[in-house]
Order: C-alpha cells, then structure tokens, then sequence
C-alpha cells in the first residue's frame, strides 16, 4: 500500500483475469480510483495519477501486469 494514495493501491490476483471484470472489482475495492482497460502496449501518459489504475490486457481481454495506481 502506498502511502500517497488512499486506499488499496495494488491488484496481483487480478493477473490472467477478464480486464473488464477486473477494472469493475478494482473501483469496487478503491472508491478513489478509475480502472481503465488497455490493450497491452498502448502508450499511455507517464504522470502519476492516485485516481487512476492501468488495467492491462492481451487481445483475448485478460490482465497481463499487476494493476496498480499511478
């Protein structure tokens, strides 16, 4: 858990799951936080966001990295 952002900051259960099914159980778990689903590899902007979590997948939809905040 980080200690600038409130809340659960960190999903590793969540790898090999469905990305939609995952980001709707992370904004479940942090209230603070948007999950947004990407196919893995898009480029995404570097700042560090507590509010967000990358919700990484494959081409079949599952997560593929440990969603985290930033």
């Amino acid at each position: 858990m980080s200690d600038r952002c409130p809340g659960k900051t960190s999903w590793p259960e969540m790898v090999g799951k469905n990305g939609e099914e995952a980001a709707a159980k992370i904004e479940r778990e942090n209230v603070n936080v948007d999950a947004i689903v990407l196919l893995d590899g898009t480029p995404v902007t570097m700042d560090f966001n507590c509010n967000r979590v990358w919700v990484w997948v494959n081409r079949h939809g599952k997560v593929t990295r440990v969603p985290r905040t930033g």
